[in-house]
């Protein structure tokens, strides 16, 4: 089930970066990704009513609340600078560098959560940086 949940993941977000390109157009950034941020909002709580999860709330953990909250922060970081930067130059460069991302996460994952680094995962992050640097150039 993850693997179709995350393709869908995949298939949203490429949707966002061309739904945003041409939404964009003409309004500032912090503005679009505040609008955004809205429509994150109130679909994201209506999932937690939907599925009746909203009296989990009082069971979260200290440790929990402050890597969520330093979470959001990152999150929000990125969308701003994500729609700064495709704001200001083409989709099809400006996505490839942010999907960097998973090379940035791969490297994390194993330092700070100690997760394997395989062959396989070094091989592949060489071919998406160097797949992102074929595509931007």
């Amino acid at each position: 089930m993850w693997f179709w949940l995350a393709l869908g993941s995949a298939i949203f977000a490429a949707l966002t970066s061309i739904l945003a390109k041409i939404g964009i157009e003409g309004v500032g950034s912090n503005l679009a990704t505040a609008i955004r941020t809205m429509v994150v909002v109130v679909m994201a709580w209506g999932m937690v009513f939907i599925t009746n999860q909203q009296s989990g709330i009082r069971s979260i953990s200290q440790k929990s609340w402050i890597f969520l909250i330093l979470s959001g922060l990152a999150t929000g970081a990125s969308w701003l600078c994500y729609y700064k930067a495709l704001q200001m130059g083409d989709a099809s460069k400006v996505v490839p560098i942010d999907k960097l991302s998973v090379v940035i996460t791969l490297v994390l994952a194993f330092v700070f959560l100690h997760e394997d680094f395989t062959a396989k995962s070094a091989i592949g992050c060489v071919l998406i940086g160097a797949g992102t640097l074929l595509m931007v150039v």
